[in-house]
């Protein structure tokens, strides 16, 4: 459950007056929920609920769009998400030891948020950069390419310091 703090509340107004902008267009909610999970980070049950009750429609369909699109997320990601490209190219080049490094070096399974909120691990399956495989993508645009496990304590220093 969220905890009732002075951010949450701050970040329930900014999501309403949002929504009271788009109030009266049609086809809001995959927009209101993009905004939802910009300023949570994520989409857990109960800002589902928030939205499902200011936007005047069941809890229910609000799960179903959540969970149908796969850019909406049920589970706390960290500040920074750290995808690590598992196609076939990658892979080839040893994308599977990248990953083990950054999980052992953070200290976290696949998905996991570390302690500190900083960092979360994802494999997925193509980040479109087959010819410098194995590829990182840190966020949404530090691309990292032909990455080796050695390198990966570099690349986690650089984000150490945020937030």
């Amino acid at each position: 459950m969220l905890a009732v703090c002075e951010k949450h509340v701050e970040l329930y107004k900014e999501l309403d007056a949002y929504i009271e902008e788009l109030k009266g267009k049609k086809g809001i909610l995959i927009n209101v929920l993009h905004k939802a999970q910009e300023l949570f980070g994520w989409l857990p049950q109960e800002v589902q609920d928030h939205v499902a009750k200011k936007l005047n429609i069941p809890s229910s369909v609000v799960y179903g769009v959540v969970t149908f699109y796969n850019f909406f997320s049920t589970k706390p990601k960290g500040k920074n998400q750290i995808k690590i490209c598992l196609g076939t190219a990658c892979y080839v080049k040893g994308a599977d030891r990248v990953m083990e490094r950054f999980l052992n070096e953070l200290g976290v399974e696949e998905s996991e948020v570390t302690k500190d909120g900083k960092f979360s691990v994802h494999g997925v399956r193509c980040l479109g950069a087959c010819s410098m495989a194995p590829v990182v993508l840190v966020g949404e645009k530090d691309f990292y390419g032909k990455v080796t496990p050695d390198m990966v304590p570099g690349i986690i220093k650089k984000y150490k310091g945020e937030g």
